[in-house]
């Protein structure tokens, strides 16, 4: 099957839906990515992802980790059609004058297929371990306001001055531009009072892990919500929902460990009847993309049965 192509910018309507992976880089080698990514786009899905960490995504304290900016060139080279996604990257240790121009960069070297995903960070070992400031939260989400509106200026503008408590530029220039004339922005995170207010005034997309469709469904009126108080259609936010992908709780428990029993309620596991009623349910729910989060040892069998038989019901 050949990869679903889109701009990942827009609503979908009916019931098509966009399907991806993200794909988590802990435990794992760049050979091994490279193979498994060339089988997600052959498979049909249109959207791969990678994360922004240093230390594994869970308490095992697992400095186990490939670096976010390599692989995600890695997968623009590896790959033909899909977008290429993060998320999402931390601007508590990605300035975001370095990230607009690492991103226009990946934009050419992927002829316009990035989509980037920001957010404020959460993983503090990782942060004390390398001795990077983490502030509190309302600081931490402070910078991602802050670092949102500084990389779409340098993304879009010739010339950009920007003065906040976190960052500043002077006549800022990024040279070339990205190849798409708006790159998206996605904002990762499910914090009502201010995430999903960023998301809803200044992205592209919203995107958000491991809730249930009722969940899900609930967080959507929030974002609609907050997009009325700014005077944003709804519709121009992509919505998106990554779930965890297993045959079964097993699956998920050798991907995710501990975590398997915390983001159950948030995965597609089953048979294949259970697993296109999940879909449908977040399809509902008003999500309008489903990412598949999946770590090593990756569920390949499982992804390959979704894409050949859940994924067509919804096309």
């Amino acid at each position: 099957m050949t990869g679903l192509i889109g701009l990942v910018t827009g609503a979908r309507s009916g019931n098509v839906l966009g399907f991806g992976v993200h794909t988590g880089l802990q435990g794992t080698s760049v050979d091994d990515l490279r193979e498994l990514w060339r089988h997600i786009e052959e498979a049909g899905f249109g959207w791969i992802s990678i994360w922004d960490h240093f230390y594994a995504a869970d308490a095992t304290g697992s400095a186990q980790c490939l670096e976010a900016v390599a692989m995600h060139a890695a997968l623009a080279e590896s790959t033909r059609s899909v977008r290429c996604g993060s998320l999402v990257y931390s601007v508590g240790y990605r300035h975001p004058a370095v990230l607009a121009n690492t991103m226009a960069t990946l934009d050419q070297l992927s002829n316009g297929r990035i989509t980037l995903g920001l957010g404020a960070g959460w993983h503090q070992v990782e942060y004390d371990a390398y001795g990077i400031p983490f502030p509190p939260a309302p600081i931490r989400l402070k910078q991602l306001e802050e670092g949102i509106q500084c990389v779409r200026g340098l993304l879009m503008e010739e010339s950009v001055d920007f003065t906040g408590a976190h960052f500043h530029l002077r006549a800022a220039r990024c040279e070339p531009k990205p190849v798409q004339h708006r790159l998206p922005i996605w904002i990762g995170g499910g914090g009502e009072k201010v995430t999903m207010r960023i998301a809803a005034q200044y992205a592209d997309g919203w995107n958000v892990p491991f809730v249930s469709a009722d969940e899900f469904k609930r967080k959507v009126g929030v974002l609609n919500d907050h997009c009325e108080r700014v005077s944003r259609d709804p519709s121009a936010l992509t919505k998106a929902v990554n779930v965890g992908i297993g045959a079964n709780l097993d699956e998920l428990e050798s991907q995710f460990g501990a975590m398997a029993n915390f983001i159950k309620g948030g995965s597609i596991t089953g048979s294949v009847d259970e697993m296109t009623s999940r879909v449908g349910a977040y399809r509902d729910a008003g999500a309008e993309w489903i990412i598949l989060a999946a770590r090593a040892p990756f569920p390949t069998e499982t992804m390959e049965r979704f894409a050949a038989e859940v994924m067509p019901s919804f096309r």
